[in-house]
């Protein structure tokens, strides 16, 4: 895969493989050793507080929707990324 392969992956609804929690990427981590990781942000509980956001490798997680819950912005477009 490449860079922007893993990027698509934000705003989308995944579910991790081994564990079956499920959620919407938010973030994607490239670290130094050549893990790359996602955060999975599940949503709200019943009361309508935040739910826990975990790392997972991005090799675990399986997309559930390929439908991003919102416009992912263009980093290299934007000036964020040169």
């Amino acid at each position: 895969m490449r860079i922007n392969d893993y990027l698509a992956l934000l705003g989308l609804k995944v579910q991790d493989k081994v564990t079956d929690y499920e959620g919407v990427v938010t973030s994607v981590s490239f670290d130094l050793y050549g893990c790359i990781q996602a955060v999975v942000n599940p949503g709200l509980d019943k009361d309508g507080k935040p739910k826990e956001t975990y790392w997972f490798d991005v090799t675990r997680l399986k997309v559930v929707n390929n439908i991003p819950i919102m416009d992912v912005p263009n980093f290299v477009d934007e000036g964020i990324i040169s």
